[in-house]
């Protein structure tokens, strides 16, 4: 096994709907095969002995898309998470959400807490799913909680306990398929010294073989934190 010090990798999972484009193919086919490149990602930070996972799966700015796109993302969602819960959690999955879930239908709630219930107790990989999640609204949550709290003191400390990733490290690398050269509003707080990977390749090409790949170009970098 390839030997790093990665504990938390971030993914942005870009791509689907133009990996369909081009072998015209409905933007859902692209999103259905975004679901087996992050079951192989998922397979691959196990083998890797990668802890924790975070996938960013549907941003508040989505919500602008076509509804019927929204309405199928949400569908696939919690279809996903049927069909495929069972053998997740003989994985060793464990299963979180970050964002705003208050905002989905309460079947879905309902869904992603079952999956949350269901594996709060495994071992394995973390897999962490940025849903209905935008990182400005997560620090203005923090912000108001730590307003509502009356804490007079605060700290970079104070304001990432009040984040949804506080019971976890912050991602050592960061990668993002299809070529875009930005962040979108992810994890804004938690990346400042992240290792940033830009693919060309689209999403649902990634598989063990990329991710080994990322894993190789983080041992080669200088992680300096500043100094």
């Amino acid at each position: 096994m390839i030997e790093h010090d990665i504990k938390h990798i971030a993914i942005i999972m870009d791509g689907n709907r133009r990996w369909a484009k081009e072998k015209n193919l409905p933007s859902a086919v692209g999103h259905k095969k975004g679901v087996d490149a992050l079951k192989a990602a998922m397979r691959a930070c196990d083998d890797f002995g990668i802890k924790y996972l975070t996938v960013y799966a549907f941003s508040t700015e989505n919500w602008n898309r076509k509804p019927e796109e929204v309405n199928f993302l949400m569908d696939l969602l919690g279809q996903t998470l049927k069909n495929e819960l069972k053998e997740m959690h003989e994985n060793n999955v464990v299963i979180s959400f970050i964002g705003d879930i208050s905002q989905l239908s309460t079947k879905l709630q309902n869904i992603l807490a079952n999956a949350v219930e269901t594996t709060k107790n495994n071992t394995g990989v973390n897999l962490q799913i940025a849903f209905n999640y935008g990182s400005r609204a997560e620090i203005v949550k923090a912000v108001k909680e730590i307003v509502a709290s009356g804490e007079k003191e605060i700290t970079e400390e104070t304001i990432a306990r009040h984040l949804y990733t506080s019971n976890i490290p912050d991602p050592d690398l960061l990668i993002r398929t299809g070529g875009e050269m930005r962040v979108s509003n992810y994890l804004l707080w938690q990346i400042a010294y992240s290792e940033f990977i830009v693919l060309k390749k689209y999403w649902p090409e990634f598989d063990k073989e990329t991710l080994e790949e990322c894993i190789k170009e983080f041992n080669r970098r200088n992680r300096r934190f500043g100094y």
